[in-house]
């Protein structure tokens, strides 16, 4: 009786020792700088579209969800699966395409899309349409994914996600 509820204690304990990885290779992918480019290659991926994560330098609720969310491999496979990761830095000045095809630098493409606190999670469809964006740090792992899943199941298009993350 005493192994049969070790073996429980150990099962139920198992997510929380989900495998750490480094989110510079394992959540966010390498970007070209060419998100016409990117667009084509979630398309042909069979994506729901592409998930940015604007951060900066020093930032500590970016630090905070790279060491304790974007570093678990469950978040890292589920958010892959479903769309392109790649991160952005509000004060790069990075040479890059925007969705429509203009030449920008990362540090004009966060102004135009309004970013001015960070971290600030953006989701674009599979046509470089914006169709959901949370400011700042989740609370923790579940938010995060639960997030993803108000998004691929369309849910942005009814209701804001904190009606949504009420629901569930």
């Amino acid at each position: 009786m005493r192994q049969l509820f070790l073996a429980f204690v150990l099962l139920l304990a198992a997510p929380a020792w989900a495998e750490t990885r480094d989110p510079a290779s394992h959540f966010f992918q390498a970007k070209f700088g060419d998100f016409q480019a990117e667009l084509d290659a979630a398309r042909e991926q069979g994506k729901k579209g592409i998930f940015l994560f604007f951060e900066m330098d020093e930032c500590p609720f970016c630090e905070r969800m790279r060491t304790t969310i974007l570093n678990q491999s469950d978040v890292q496979d589920a958010y892959r699966a479903q769309f392109l990761v790649y991160s952005i830095d509000v004060n790069g000045d990075t040479s890059m395409t925007d969705f429509k095809g203009k030449a920008t630098t990362e540090k004009d493409f966060a102004f135009a899309h309004r970013v001015r606190a960070t971290p600030t999670l953006l989701f674009f469809d599979l046509d470089g349409k914006l169709i959901a964006r949370h400011t700042g740090p989740t609370k923790d792992k579940a938010e995060f994914l639960l997030l993803a899943r108000y998004v691929v199941d369309g849910a942005y298009a009814n209701q804001p996600f904190t009606r949504y993350k009420q629901g569930k």
